[in-house]
């Protein structure tokens, strides 16, 4: 599995992600500008073969026009800091999987 981690997500997250999920970059660690607009992610994610993590809801927008590739996970947990980030991923990991492996190409962790 390869996740790419939006600008909202800690950076610090991608070690441990990586132990769970398989790789994990940051978006700030790619080629794109700094800050990307959502629409180069999309489209870097997409060429690249990355599901997204975002709290970011203009990717629910560019999911309902485009569909995916790239798949989607949205946090819709308000403003939480790294350690419950990490936390509520990891406990989401069983569905964070099944996204990867199914049809469907969104999930929301509320």
């Amino acid at each position: 599995m390869k996740l790419l981690l939006d600008a909202n997500i800690s950076w610090r997250l991608t070690s441990v992600l990586s132990e769970h999920f398989g790789e994990c970059i940051h978006v700030n660690k790619t080629d794109l500008p700094n800050p990307a607009k959502d629409t180069e992610i999309w489209n870097y994610a997409a060429a690249n073969g990355y599901t997204i993590i975002t709290q970011d809801s203009d990717f629910l927008h560019l999911f309902e026009v485009k569909r995916f590739p790239p798949k989607v996970i949205l946090l819709r947990v308000g403003n939480i800091d790294r350690k419950t980030t990490e936390k509520i991923l990891l406990q989401a990991k069983a569905s964070i999987l099944h996204l990867e492996n199914g049809d469907d190409g969104l999930l929301e962790i509320i």
